[in-house]
């Protein structure tokens, strides 16, 4: 004896509509926006003091905060472990992730860690804790983020993601298809928000000064403009002689991420493709012909570059040579801090040297393990006499796939100097 007809249908569709239900739930579990963030439950770690040398073989890039964490860039998360010279990459520390927003940028002053993801949104992180300092919104990225396995991109040159020094604060200032928004560090509390045209005014850094500096191309010639980052005004339109709509600038002297610049090298004109260098202050920048040449960095007030094939470091702003190291012949400059200048020679010893004297601080040879010395540098990166490079296998093919362009499966390797 079954049950009736009309029954075994209403029995049916409510069978059917549990499952769909249960269905729904699970997708909604699985696709519906989120954030996990798992804090620290040990102590803030002490910072340690490593001998020079080389400290560890890491899978991806790391940005060093406050001496103590290395913290890195996933696809949608940002996380940390310790400590900073641990030979290889440990549990996390602390980890932030968010879905599907995908990480778009990193940057760190002091112990606070701010990122920035793909709907524009600002999440701050107190290094010390894990634990989410604040949250606010930006303005959606220009462009989208392509960045290698390392996510070297992401943590050591992020786009359209600033910190500057204003007043006493530091601001974060983020820059996006529309605007412009800047935000305090300390709480996320907005500024100010600028209006831009999208694709025609580019964030280049900020300066020692507490300025942002942006190209603006909007009007057809090429300016540089150098906007207050505390009330977001700008107080000086600059242009170099000779510039037209391509104007291209490089910034020089800055901390991590374009942060701090004290310096510009800029290309671009009517037919004249001549660069010039420039020093910042509080007005308009300064001609300063001895950063014209490529490849010439700003460390402190010393130009550093190649010249007759040895390192040569050069007074700034009269040009004045300081010191020359013929012994270093082939050497290239790797990455710049303000006290100190990191060389590598054709043979991957890693030499850093005072520059203002060209003295030698440390020297020994980039490797790890087995792993050997016959491999290209790629990206660089260096903070509190922490130096981080990628390995590259020769030769280099910037087309070939992570496998075969990487030296090996973890091919960074931080240094203390």
């Amino acid at each position: 004896m079954g049950f009736p007809k009309g029954r075994r249908r209403l029995m049916l569709a409510a069978a059917v509509l549990l499952v769909a239900v249960a269905v729904a739930a699970t997708v909604y579990r699985v696709l519906a926006p989120a954030e996990v963030s798992t804090p620290a439950t040990d102590g803030y770690p002490t910072a340690p003091a490593p001998a020079p040398g080389v400290v560890a073989r890491l899978p991806v890039a790391p940005l060093v905060v406050d001496g103590r964490l290395r913290v890195y860039a996933a696809q949608r998360q940002v996380y940390a472990d310790r400590p900073v010279d641990h030979r290889h990459r440990t549990t996390p520390y602390w980890s932030y992730r968010r879905w599907p927003a995908e990480l778009d940028g990193v940057v760190a002053t002091g112990t606070t860690v701010v990122t920035r993801w793909s709907d524009g949104l600002l999440v701050a992180v107190d290094a010390r804790t894990g634990r989410v300092a604040w949250r606010s919104e930006g303005p959606t990225p220009e462009r989208e983020r392509t960045a290698r396995r390392t996510g070297a991109a992401t943590v050591w040159d992020p786009d359209g993601l600033l910190v500057s020094p204003a007043g006493g604060r530091s601001v974060v200032v983020t820059a996006g298809e529309d605007s412009l928004v800047a935000v305090d560090l300390a709480d996320g509390r907005r500024l100010w928000r600028a209006d831009v045209d999208g694709g025609c005014r580019d964030a280049v850094g900020s300066t020692a000064t507490g300025r942002v500096v942006s190209v603006d191309s909007c009007a057809g010639t090429a300016e540089v403009e150098f906007r207050d980052a505390t009330t977001g005004t700008v107080g000086t339109r600059w242009r170099p002689p000779g510039t037209g709509a391509g104007l291209l600038v490089t910034p020089l002297g800055c901390g991590t991420g374009r942060v701090g610049c004290t310096a510009l090298r800029t290309v671009g004109g009517s037919g004249d493709d001549a660069a010039q260098g420039w020093l910042l202050g509080a007005g308009e920048p300064v001609a300063a012909p001895v950063l014209d040449r490529p490849g010439t960095v700003l460390a402190g007030g010393t130009a550093v570059g190649i010249m007759d094939g040895v390192p040569v470091g050069r007074e700034a702003r009269t040009g004045t040579e300081r010191w020359r190291r013929g012994d270093l012949g082939g050497a290239r400059v790797l990455a710049v801090e303000p006290d100190r200048v990191h060389l590598l020679t054709p043979a991957n010893d890693l030499v850093t040297v005072d520059p203002a004297s060209g003295a030698q601080r440390s020297r020994f040879a980039l490797t790890a393990g087995s792993d050997g010395t016959s491999w290209a540098p790629g990206a660089a990166y260096a903070v509190d006499g922490y130096l981080a490079v990628e390995r590259l296998r020769v030769p280099v093919d910037p087309e070939a796939d992570d496998q075969r362009y990487f030296f090996t499966s973890e091919p960074v390797l931080l240094a203390a100097t």
